[in-house]
């Protein structure tokens, strides 16, 4: 009897659960960025907030994990959370006209490092959602009070969401995430530690024993290099590092507690480690009026000639190299060039250079696609700034 009883309790406090929310089952067809595929979503409103009422945003991608809304919907009865608008989002496939899964799109969507996934989520996904929750919500714009969490794959996506668009999200949980030469994720490390700090804050949680797969390296590597990148330039960072391999299993033990984290307190911005930033930025996060920044860069300019005309950055059409030429002072002539100045990207695509110039100090600012890359005199990106920074 006593067997049955806690059986039937366990029961209705799971009906209990799903009745906190109102959940919807949609799918999205027709995607401009990921062409043929279909993504299928479940969004799930608070049932109890009244029409019209401001709620945050939670994104979960690979489906519901970790029997988030449970939890979400605990922590808010407690006054831990806000009230939330959950989306469950899986992958996109590509079905044949019998309708038979021809494409995964996981990893094409999940694993790249570049922006399409954050767009994705904004003019795709978010309309659509917007669109089931109607009346019953509105969904708040802050991104402090918008989070997205994955695993694995899914869990660098979450990262590189919010990396690529803090606008959009200001809190992330990654769990065992493939920060690993898949698709790029190694190199967030490096970009991580060159970049101007985004205002999110971020949870990351990995095993010791996580290596999925060798081929791409060691997942517990990559996430610590991560870490380590993150605390230097500063991030509002818990680590969970412990025993255990790629699984969800720690990630199911900690979600209630790391969710209280990320949403315990008002974000702490980030003070970077690196010292070219320091130089140029406020903590404001804008040009210091003293700073040796270029005043002046259109999008006509292709080259840079340095300020006594003893050299010249040029933009190079193979690659995301520029070139830098020697002028002989007496002809004027272009000598020894060589590729010189090493640019970051976030794809295997040629970057776009719409815009170079030289600083009072010898560093070469470029305008790319990639963000305003700063190289130091001997070549190398020391400081990278966001473009919507950067009036041009």
């Amino acid at each position: 009897m006593k067997k049955l009883l806690l059986t039937l309790v366990a029961a209705a406090a799971g009906i209990i659960a799903e009745a906190a929310y109102d959940k919807t089952e949609a799918t999205l067809d027709g995607s401009a960025i990921y062409p043929g595929t279909t993504h299928s979503y479940v969004v799930a409103v608070p049932a109890g907030i009244a029409p019209g009422d401001t709620c945050a945003l939670y994104i979960g991608l690979d489906g519901e994990l970790c029997s988030a809304s449970a939890h979400i919907d605990s922590l808010t009865q407690a006054g831990l959370m806000p009230p939330t608008v959950c989306v469950f989002l899986q992958p996109g496939v590509v079905r044949d006209a019998d309708g038979e899964v021809v494409r995964y799109n996981r990893s094409n969507e999940f694993d790249a490092i570049d922006g399409r996934f954050a767009s994705f989520l904004e003019t795709e996904l978010l309309p659509a959602v917007k669109a089931v929750v109607g009346k019953r919500a509105v969904i708040t714009d802050d991104p402090q009070q918008r989070m997205i969490m994955g695993l694995s794959s899914s869990g660098i996506a979450a990262f590189v969401a919010a990396w690529n668009r803090p606008d959009l999200f200001g809190k992330v949980y990654s769990g065992c995430g493939t920060f690993v030469p898949m698709r790029g994720g190694n190199e967030l490390q490096a970009l991580v530690r060159k970049s101007e700090p985004r205002d999110i804050r971020l949870f990351i949680q990995d095993g010791y024993d996580d290596c999925w797969n060798p081929i791409f390296g060691s997942w517990y590597e990559a996430n610590t290099m991560l870490g380590t990148a993150l605390d230097f330039a500063g991030y509002d960072c818990t680590f969970d590092w412990g025993e255990g391999v790629h699984s969800v299993r720690r990630s199911n033990e900690i979600f209630a507690d790391m969710m209280t984290t990320l949403w315990s307190r008002p974000l702490a911005p980030a003070q970077t480690g690196n010292g070219m930033l320091k130089e140029i930025l406020t903590d404001d996060r804008v040009w210091k009026s003293d700073a040796s920044a270029p005043i002046a860069i259109t999008d006509s300019v292709v080259e840079a000639v340095y300020s006594d005309s003893s050299l010249v950055a040029v933009a190079d059409a193979c690659g995301n190299w520029l070139n830098q030429y020697i002028i002989d002072k007496a002809t004027g002539e272009r000598r020894y060039g060589q590729r010189f100045y090493y640019l970051h990207s976030y794809t295997p695509t040629r970057l776009t250079v719409s815009g170079m110039a030289f600083d009072s100090k010898g560093n070469l600012w470029t305008v790319t696609d990639a963000g305003v890359q700063i190289c130091d005199q001997n070549g190398r990106v020391r400081a990278i700034l966001m473009l919507s920074l950067i009036h041009i």
